[in-house]
């Protein structure tokens, strides 16, 4: 910087400030600066910068699998909510590892941002490490909370399991639940909601028993999980059953399937598969996933909103997300052909 501010003939501060905000100088010397950009090439190093703040202008997400499709479209919902409010996003994957999430945080603390939305991996995570990250950064936590007091938005799973098992059992045989693994606190609310709604309606909950594995393969979790129940001389204990997410019915549709078992609903139909998320491909499975849509683009703003009322850049009347840090938003039903 102080050799392309000696190039172009201006003062340091004055070269700053335009990166800061172009059209916080004069015309003039925005031309200038410009002009000289062309002929030297010039960028500057946008972390650098950053660095020498005392807050940056870097907001952090860290996600658990990178390339499932939930998370791909919250985190891209997360970067635009963050540029329009003049924020750079900085997304990094934990990839289901305890220790890769302790490297992505480190990187973030390297990167000295602003704060972070971070889709933590639960049980696994090391709690300290996150602890500690929080009292330098605002942060908060979306899909599943590090715990009852950390500023959380995600869906309300009792609100959402309780939508889906009142139309499975008006609609034909009460669900029994296959659950996912306990890779995050998802794993047991999602259950225990699941139990809580059948006994509201009197009904008597199965939980189908799964193997303890700490896995992100919910796809092959689910259709091996699957297969070993319909291999069984028992069987799942009723003809419909309510998976923990859809990633999860993707893989009981497939044991199911290749078990000879016709999935859907209707007296033709020998096995009803429901989940939960509402997954971008749930539509296009075969057949169609019935679920409860978690509402992404809620999830992102609420969250964006939250971290920007931390950090002070929304205040007075439009400060929405000062009034609770523990945001629960309702599911809605997405009745399709597989139940």
């Amino acid at each position: 910087m102080e050799d392309f501010s000696e190039f172009v003939g201006l003062s340091r501060p004055t070269v700053s400030k335009y990166f800061n905000d172009p059209n916080s100088v004069r015309r003039k010397t925005r031309d200038t600066i410009e002009i000289a950009l062309k002929k030297s090439g010039f960028r500057p190093n946008v972390f650098a910068v950053n660095l020498n703040r005392r807050r940056t202008n870097i907001l952090g997400i860290i996600i658990p699998n990178s390339t499932d499709p939930f998370y791909m479209a919250l985190t891209r919902r997360l970067e635009s909510l963050a540029s329009e409010a003049g924020f750079f996003a900085l997304v990094l994957s934990s990839d289901g590892r305890a220790e890769m999430e302790d490297r992505a945080i480190g990187t973030l603390k390297s990167m000295n941002v602003a704060g972070a939305v971070i889709a933590p991996l639960g049980i696994e995570s090391h709690r300290r490490t996150l602890e500690d990250f929080g009292r330098d950064v605002p942060l908060i936590y979306v899909d599943s909370p590090l715990d009852e007091t950390s500023a959380f938005v995600g869906t309300d799973n009792r609100q959402s399991f309780g939508l889906i098992v009142d139309y499975l059992c008006r609609s034909g045989e009460p669900p029994c639940y296959l659950g996912m693994p306990h890779v995050n606190t998802n794993a047991l609310t999602r259950e225990k909601a699941y139990v809580d709604a059948m006994k509201r309606l009197g009904m008597t909950p199965h939980v189908v028993p799964v193997t303890s594995i700490k896995t992100w393969d919910f796809e092959k979790f689910g259709c091996d999980e699957a297969a070993k129940i319909l291999n069984s001389k028992l069987g799942f204990p009723t003809r419909t059953v309510l998976c923990a997410n859809d990633r999860v019915a993707f893989g009981a549709i497939s044991a199911a399937y290749r078990h000879g078992l016709r999935v859907g609903h209707g007296a033709d139909y020998q096995l009803r598969i429901a989940g939960h998320d509402d997954h971008p491909l749930s539509r296009y499975a075969c057949p169609p996933i019935t679920t409860v849509a978690q509402n992404y683009d809620q999830i992102g703003k609420r969250a964006i909103e939250m971290l920007l009322f931390k950090l002070g850049e929304i205040t007075g009347s439009a400060a929405s997300a000062d009034v609770d840090e523990h945001v629960l938003l309702s599911g809605d039903l997405m009745l399709r052909d597989s139940a």
